[in-house]
């Protein structure tokens, strides 16, 4: 074989390559799943700054939201300032701005040298955001922190046909039976069939719900048994009740509880 023909042939092979190569890359710039490949780490990590893993991580750790909380909408909701709760704000470059302030019934807050600012609500993180920008005309770009100070202890309130009416703290997870067992258990003259739970589903509307407990612990259904959650209140009846509505307005829980019972 002379060495020209050998020259073209070993030409020929570098074309045919570089064709292979051009239309491989080709494919992987129009195929999303090679396309996705490019971005993964090499130490198999996920989060923030990690390329195609991060809207992952952050959905699949993400806390709080907006949901209905009588209707499970919020699987880690954020605490939310309430009324009484006592916040102390720290200012980094500015420490003469420190202060510890309260939830005033109104749910404002009154800060130094700045408007009111509305805490009732938000969290911590929204809140620190809305002081921020309160001083930010008072301040060049001010920096502060947020710690929470005192708030309100989670708790349930039991009335009716129950030992001993009141409101006890909710310290961990507690079910409709032990919330009455904690608060001195049935009288004689209990329905044990129609014990009903009031929990608030927003400002103005309370969802009431009624549980047969005394069929639950004959059939030994004790799963089904709901767990408290804060501000619930259980209310034991003496007399049967024909029909409850499912959402009642505030006012209406008087005729369920007596206020000589607190």
């Amino acid at each position: 074989m002379s060495q020209s023909v050998l020259v073209k042939r070993v030409i020929n092979v570098f074309l045919v390559v570089q064709f292979c190569v051009a239309v491989f890359a080709q494919e992987a710039k129009t195929d999303p799943l090679l396309g996705a490949s490019t971005n993964t780490s090499q130490t198999g990590q996920t989060g923030v700054g990690m390329g195609g893993f991060e809207t992952t991580a952050a959905k699949s750790g993400k806390a709080d939201g907006m949901g209905n909380p009588a209707l499970g909408g919020e699987r880690r909701p954020l605490y939310r300032l309430n009324r009484s709760d006592v916040v102390g704000l720290s200012f980094t470059l500015s420490p003469e701005f420190d202060q510890v302030i309260t939830v005033q019934p109104d749910g404002f807050v009154s800060l130094k040298d700045a408007a009111p600012v509305l805490a009732r609500g938000l969290t911590l993180e929204e809140f620190r955001l809305a002081v921020r920008e309160a001083y930010s005309g008072y301040l060049h770009d001010p920096q502060v922190a947020v710690a929470l100070k005192e708030f309100e202890h989670p708790y349930f309130v039991a009335g009716g046909e129950i030992g001993r009416p009141g409101k006890y703290e909710l310290r961990t997870d507690t079910s409709i039976m032990e919330a009455v067992q904690i608060a001195g258990g049935f009288t004689h003259e209990a329905k044990h069939s129609q014990v009903i739970l009031f929990r608030r589903a927003n400002d103005d509307l309370v969802e009431a719900r009624v549980f047969n407990l005394k069929q639950m612990l004959k059939e030994r259904t004790l799963s089904e048994m709901p767990s408290l959650r804060p501000g619930d209140m259980v209310v034991v009846p003496q007399n049967y009740i024909s029909k409850i509505e499912r959402f009642l307005t505030k006012p209406s829980l008087s005729m369920y509880l007596s206020p000589t019972q607190f």
